[in-house]
């Protein structure tokens, strides 16, 4: 009896190391797919942390499309979340999403939601991946 308790609690604390990957809901945005459209738009535009205040000026200006779009990480106008990087993995492929804009989780191109669902993220409309940050040299800031 003392060796299954002791089995049980050594499973139950084992778990949050077993699941400390934070999983989010990827969508995609056509917008993201337009190289032509301004950063002027996107939450990331100008100010100190800003894409435009580091000459970047469209969306195919920036050294990761058309791996962009919004972020949880950037909660706004200006945020310190602007640039930074995230590596997303779904069902064994991995891509690096440079964060442009806000989101309340992932929020790609369409494009980039296609490679990293092998195809299917169209149709599904979402897909659950999970996310690390990553440095931002990773998406060539």
């Amino acid at each position: 009896m003392k060796f299954t308790t002791s089995a049980i609690l050594a499973t139950i604390f084992s778990l949050p190391a077993v699941f400390s990957q934070t999983t989010y809901k990827v969508t995609y945005n056509q917008y993201y797919d337009d190289g032509s459209n301004s950063l002027s738009t996107v939450a990331c535009s100008n100010g100190e942390n800003g894409l435009l205040t580091k000459g970047y000026t469209t969306l195919d200006s920036l050294p990761d499309f058309p791996y962009i779009g919004g972020a949880f990480a950037v909660t706004g106008w200006n945020s310190t979340g602007c640039g930074t990087c995230w590596e997303l993995s779904y069902n064994g492929t991995s891509i690096n999403i440079l964060a442009i804009d806000t989101s309340y989780t992932f929020d790609i191109s369409l494009e980039a939601l296609q490679k990293l669902s092998d195809g299917q993220g169209e149709a599904a409309g979402f897909v659950y991946a999970t996310a690390t940050q990553v440095d931002a040299s990773v998406c060539g800031l």
